[in-house]
């Protein structure tokens, strides 16, 4: 079952999205918020799967809310605008997509699944905008073996398959451990790393991939693509 804790300063609003993810069979509304100060403690009480988190709220507002959530909480961002700030500060803050208002029930069940599921999600109305705004900026300095010197030859193996784009039961599957015990890894690995969510993690692995840097045993960098470590291969 996923838990949601729906975040609105709009009454009627936030009645609507309880009523839709709660005719869904496998979605529970565990919470709901009418700002964004309510929002992050009832995240931090309730531990919620998904926070569904409007942009504009009173006290605290949703974007500086989704910065003190994600890392143990997966923010989808839902708003009537679809304004750049908007947009780049709910990503950069961590959230793990972003809808506008205007999508339909079917489609904002199906995004708090995929979010859920360790995926991430952007309305289509933007998407080519972060597109467009990605390639024209100017190309990140590449971490070098340093970044990964924190983590376990476990976690590095779960970064990898962030950077593949895999979602949490998709890891499980391929490195046979509980889903339950990535999500442990995934947490692990963005504390260490300074990161707030699983989308700014894949980037990061894929940054270091194109440079031709891999995780090796004991951290170290590894050109040639050799496998990552497996010291702790049935950890966790």
């Amino acid at each position: 079952m996923i838990e949601v804790l729906v975040a609105d300063d709009q009454a009627a609003v936030r009645a609507g999205l309880v009523l839709i993810l709660g005719a869904a069979p496998d979605v529970r509304v565990v919470g709901e918020a009418a700002d964004g100060e309510r929002a992050v403690e009832l995240a931090r009480e309730l531990r919620p799967d998904v926070v569904l988190m409007d942009v504009r709220m009173p006290r605290l507002d949703g974007i500086s809310a989704t910065r003190q959530i994600a890392g143990f909480a997966d923010v989808l961002v839902l708003t009537t605008f679809d304004l750049d700030e908007y947009v780049f500060g709910a990503l950069r803050a961590g959230a793990a997509g972003f809808l506008l208002k205007d999508v339909d029930a079917d489609r904002l069940v199906e995004a708090v699944r995929t979010v859920a599921g360790g995926e991430g999600i952007i309305a289509p109305a933007v998407t080519r905008r972060l597109i467009g705004a990605f390639a024209a900026r100017p190309e990140p300095p590449v971490p070098g073996p340093a970044a990964l010197a924190e983590l376990t030859p476990r976690e590095r193996e779960v970064l990898g398959c962030l950077g593949e784009g895999l979602s949490n039961g998709e890891i499980a599957r391929r490195l046979s451990m509980a889903e339950t015990t990535t999500k442990t890894h995934v947490s692990r690995i963005l504390g260490k790393l300074g990161l707030r969510s699983r989308v700014q993690a894949a980037i990061l692995a894929q940054e270091m991939a194109a440079a031709g840097l891999r995780a090796g045993p004991g951290g170290q960098a590894s050109p040639d693509g050799s496998p990552p470590g497996s010291d702790d291969l049935n950890a966790g």
